[in-house]
């Protein structure tokens, strides 16, 4: 059933990655078990950061001049903790989300303006964890490393800001790993829906997300749903597929080059 074969592929890709801190850099997907190219791990006070369809190739060039686009009204950013990006940890963050904010996540990208409500009831450790990695700068420069047409678009791999480490994209992390939190009232039922991508140990989240293209109930209760789209789903669904799926698993397209996560804010609104 394509469903199943979606959920390996999800699954198999995410198998050869371990967070930074566990080695993981020292395997490669070429030498896994799988050919697909290797998925892995999906606020707090700066004390914390240190105690622990496709397009031409011109399309390159875009995401290099592209610049953020202005906040949508009505929303609060969080200051950063980093000035420049920081992409390398010992621990997980501690926990400094405030009461009664409610938090979302301005990604931009060379295709335009992603608003994801962040479900900081719900799943507060994930989205306590993807604050504190965006607001010390982490995503900037990231690209959607791996999109698959119907199914899902994944990013926050720290090693695909690196074109030299391509080979390596799809295995980072910030070099710690945080635990799955699933609800029984949170799946992935459409489009826009963000998970926290893991490798087969459930309690493996580390910085690497995906964004539903399509409902996919068949990752329910597997995988930690910690957002929504709210605003440029047509975005989302703009972004260059890298990879077409089937019974016989995942194919690369040749020649696609994947778009660039510019920065991710947070925000609050009241």
């Amino acid at each position: 059933m394509k469903n199943a074969a979606l959920l390996a592929l999800l699954t198999l890709a995410l198998v050869a990655c371990k967070p930074q801190g566990q080695n993981a850099q020292s395997t490669d997907t070429k030498d896994s078990t799988t050919s697909t190219t290797a998925q892995a791990d999906t606020k707090t006070d700066s004390s914390a950061q240190d105690s622990g369809s496709e397009k031409p190739a011109a399309a390159s060039s875009t995401a290099q001049t592209a610049k953020p686009a202005a906040l949508p009204a009505g929303y609060t950013e969080v200051p950063a903790l980093s000035a420049t990006p920081k992409r390398t940890f010992k621990v997980e963050p501690a926990f400094s989300l405030a009461d009664g904010k409610d938090y979302f996540a301005v990604i931009d990208t060379n295709r335009g303006q992603i608003v994801v409500d962040l479900l900081e009831n719900d799943t507060p450790t994930t989205v306590n964890n993807f604050v504190f990695l965006a607001r010390n700068h982490f995503y900037d420069g990231t690209r959607f490393h791996r999109v698959i047409e119907g199914f899902m678009a994944q990013g926050g791999d720290p090693n695909s800001v690196d074109e030299g480490k391509k080979d390596t994209w799809g295995q980072g992390g910030p070099g710690y790993s945080i635990p799955l939190e699933v609800r029984q009232n949170l799946n992935f039922d459409d489009a826009g829906v963000l998970g926290m991508a893991r490798s087969a140990d459930p309690n493996s989240g580390g910085s690497q997300f995906y964004l539903t293209l399509a409902p996919a109930s068949f990752l329910n209760g597997q995988y930690t749903v910690f957002g929504k789209v709210t605003q440029g789903l047509e975005v989302l669904k703009s972004l260059t597929k890298t990879a077409s799926s089937g019974q016989g698993g995942e194919t690369p397209i040749e020649g696609a080059v994947p778009d660039k996560v510019l920065t991710v804010r947070i925000v609050t609104k009241a």
